[in-house]
């Protein structure tokens, strides 16, 4: 009635957790949503891969492939495609040191698909996370517009007077900040004539975790205007 509609649904836990209860919960209810998908009209489930985060990304391959070959096949036999989103979730201490998620970086995921080679299996990109690593957002998307299934437009800001207090090996929470698009460093004229340029034409979806207005309902629909506003000229 009110003119919107769902992308996709979302579920992201740790399914490589260390923890074989956590990986057991993790996997079993992310086959419910990828059954629950179709149900709603969608063929979209968007998560994490997960990862232990006391090993190396070498040291979580073979848990990687033994949990996704099963759920990617899983949810090709359903109809459904799977959307890994590049958060490395690592901000705070029970994350450290090597985040909660394994698909962070463009050198993971071309061992990812090239190993679970399904095109069923992409990404849920969101450009402030290579902010967040120091790297550049606008660098791998067309090398994997293939792979680009939804899309995240969120921001953020470094602070750059707290960066040089306590180093970049500190926990990110101290000093980085995600903010609505047009608030942060992400040059979105350039981001948003890329995608333009390789063709994405799939969902791209406001995430607000900005304080800026507040956390009340009125103040987190006063940033999904802003942004929208922000985004607004690069949609004909």
């Amino acid at each position: 009635e009110l003119g919107v509609s769902m992308s996709a649904l979302g579920y992201y836990p740790n399914a490589l957790d260390p923890n074989p209860e956590v990986v057991r919960v993790a996997v079993s209810h992310f086959k419910k949503v990828i059954k629950a998908a179709p149900m709603l009209g969608l063929d979209l489930v968007t998560g994490f891969i997960g990862r232990d985060w006391t090993k190396t990304v070498d040291e979580n391959w073979p848990r990687f492939l033994k949990t996704w070959k099963p759920l990617i096949k899983y949810a090709e036999d359903h109809g459904v495609r799977i959307a890994i989103e590049n958060c490395p979730m690592l901000f705070t201490r029970d994350e450290w040191p090597a985040g909660k998620n394994l698909m962070t970086t463009p050198a993971i995921w071309r061992r990812a698909f090239s190993d679970i080679d399904s095109p069923n299996f992409g990404l849920n990109y969101d450009p402030s996370h290579f902010v967040l690593q120091g790297m550049d957002p606008i660098s791998p998307l067309a090398e994997f517009r293939s792979k680009l299934f939804h899309m995240h437009a969120k921001d953020v800001k470094i602070d750059r007077a707290a960066l040089n207090d306590v180093g970049r090996f500190d926990y990110p929470l101290r000093w980085h900040q995600p903010r609505i698009p047009g608030y942060g460093e992400i040059d979105w004229a350039a981001f948003m004539g890329e995608l333009t340029r390789i063709g994405y034409d799939g969902p791209f979806c406001i995430e607000v975790e900005d304080d800026t207005f507040g956390k009340t309902l009125e103040g987190r629909i006063k940033a999904l205007k802003v942004a929208r506003n922000v985004l607004a000229p690069f949609f004909a």
